[in-house]
């Protein structure tokens, strides 16, 4: 295989993986069935998830700017690193916004919202009670104590009450919130002042629009719901498997959430005890996925209190790791996690020293083609000799004409009289591959990059270069490593050669910075390693 097909052959591979992103864009991972052992959902709970259907039978038009909830007071709420809207009505956690993350670089006022109550964009956390007696659900209409609550200089914590009452019981839900955390506590303490005992089960829920106006063509990222277990870690729940399919499983220590590309949010129950998994589609593309606790009992004249944690904010693998196990595999390096992850260690290492993403990522291409350099040197001293070998070739090109069987068999026979193997230049690239891949998706998936700046023009490299020059500069280097490489024999793969810089340069300028600054980096340091062997053989006379 020549240097020509061999730089095909990457291309291709290339290619196929974003083939394969529009793949799971489009059909996205089957439902799993859930496991036969998995204990059945307690009867008395499924009333709950279709009553909120029921509760919304309406049509409701995703108008931009509509309110699609029922809505009550607001109380709003702020810490060092977000801002939260609680509702009256359900106390839902109706917005979210994290000001540590604007939406973009040219606007660090504006910050990013991660939960929204407003179509098209409709994400919000609601929570409730489930009991056989008097119990607020995300549908009641709760007592604010005040309508602003700031966290304090020096404190570590702030508590925001909601209070209920009924038929002798009063329950108050508390959000918690804590300096420094995107983790958020919901506790529900009640206090049976009646004759009675009180049975009733905790849920949490999110419930969202699918929206798919902010997806690009080029660049895939999963937007969905998620279900994680010991038995089926990182299971994906697409819209469309809610849609066709209602999910009602049980699973001791999991965790329900909802992702998208930098973000995500998750209801993390106890791992203690087994706890109940639902989704619903509500029409109108809106869909919950929710979990639900096992039921606790407060005897008459006691108290007792329901805790679950919600954890809303960017994917920081370091912070998720710490809420709960598997949660940092939302930032999803696809099939090759295993090569991902340390590859972002080590970026992220490189960036602690030389303080700049953009640096980190040019270094870490360099540490990769010296880990690869022994490789790809025999790979292109293969090319170097094939190149040397292709006035041979036209001449048999000539001399056999469109006899390929023929010329295929003098070829071989050169190749076994000159020692050399075809594949020489292949096999070492195809080893490299998955490492390739492994980053672009460390490069992509990475919080850490988003609005991260690197020299001069460019300001954020999880954005396309806004004048276009990395993406020029990456066709330049493909154009130079094609003219450092035999060419061809066949004419149409020639053409179809020449062609790649341009048709890659076109897809390279709706990449993010990032991505782009790798290629360009990965490339000249190959054609300054192909160069420098070539000449050192041509020098030599020999191979």
């Amino acid at each position: 295989m020549d240097s020509k097909q061999l730089f095909l052959l990457v291309a291709l591979a290339f290619v196929l993986m974003l083939i394969w992103q529009a793949w799971q864009k489009d059909y996205g991972t089957p439902p799993t069935a859930a496991p036969a052992t998995a204990p059945a959902a307690p009867t008395q709970l499924a009333p709950d998830v279709p009553r909120v259907a029921q509760q919304t039978p309406q049509r409701v038009v995703p108008t931009p700017g509509q309110v699609a909830l029922e809505q009550g007071q607001r109380v709003r709420v702020s810490t060092d690193v977000l801002v939260a809207e609680i509702d009256t009505r359900g106390g839902d956690l109706r917005k979210l916004e994290l000001p540590h993350y604007p939406v973009a670089v040219d606007k660090p006022q504006q910050p990013f919202v991660l939960l929204n109550d407003t179509l098209p964009k409709l994400f919000v956390a609601q929570s409730g009670l489930l009991a056989d007696g008097p119990a607020p659900d995300h549908h009641a209409v709760l007592r604010a104590e005040q309508s602003v609550y700031q966290l304090a200089a020096g404190a570590q914590e702030l508590r925001v009450p909601l209070r209920w009452s009924g038929d002798g019981v009063e329950i108050t839900k508390t959000y918690i919130f804590r300096r420094g955390s995107y983790e958020i506590g919901v506790e529900y303490r009640v206090d049976n002042r009646s004759a009675q005992p009180w049975r009733g089960r905790l849920y949490g829920q999110f419930q969202r629009a699918e929206d798919k106006s902010g997806e690009s063509f080029f660049i895939y990222t999963y937007t969905g719901g998620v279900l994680n277990s010991p038995e089926n870690k990182y299971e994906k729940i697409t819209f469309e498997d809610m849609a066709e399919q209602e999910l009602s499983r049980s699973v001791r220590d999991g965790w329900a959430a909802m992702l998208q590309h930098y973000f995500v949010a998750a209801w993390v129950p106890g791992r203690e005890h087994t706890n109940h998994y639902y989704t619903k589609a509500l029409g109108d593309a809106r869909y919950v996925l929710g979990v639900i606790t096992p039921e606790q009992n407060v005897a008459a004249g006691q108290s007792g209190a329901l805790n679950l944690r919600l954890y809303a904010g960017p994917k920081i693998q370091d912070h998720l790791a710490e809420v709960a196990p598997g949660l940092e595999l939302t930032v999803d390096y696809g099939l090759l996690t295993i090569l991902a992850q340390p590859l972002f260690w080590l970026l992220k290492y490189i960036h602690n020293i030389v303080g700049n993403w953009g640096w980190a990522i040019v270094i870490l291409t360099l540490l990769i083609k010296l880990a690869f350099y022994k490789l790809s040197a025999a790979s292109y001293r293969s090319m170097a000799n094939m190149r040397k070998l292709q006035p041979r070739i036209a001449a048999l090109k000539e001399r056999f004409g469109d006899d390929r069987q023929k010329m295929s068999q003098a070829m071989m026979e050169m190749y076994k009289t000159e020692k050399i193997n075809p594949l020489g230049g292949c096999l070492p690239v195809l080893v490299q591959i998955p490492v390739f891949i492994a980053l672009y998706w460390v490069l992509l998936e990475s919080v850490e990059l988003r609005q991260a700046d690197f020299v001069l023009w460019i300001k954020d490299l999880s954005t396309p270069d806004p004048y276009y020059i990395l993406p020029l500069l990456m066709g330049v280097t493909m154009y130079v490593q094609q003219k450092l490489s035999p060419a061809p024999p066949d004419p149409l793969q020639a053409k179809v050669m020449m062609a790649l810089p341009f048709i890659f340069t076109l897809f390279f300028a709706f990449f993010p910075a990032g991505l782009v600054l790798y290629w360009v980096a990965n490339n000249t340091l190959s054609i300054a390693q192909q160069w420098y062997i070539t000449h050192k053989l041509e020098t030599a006379g020999g191979k």
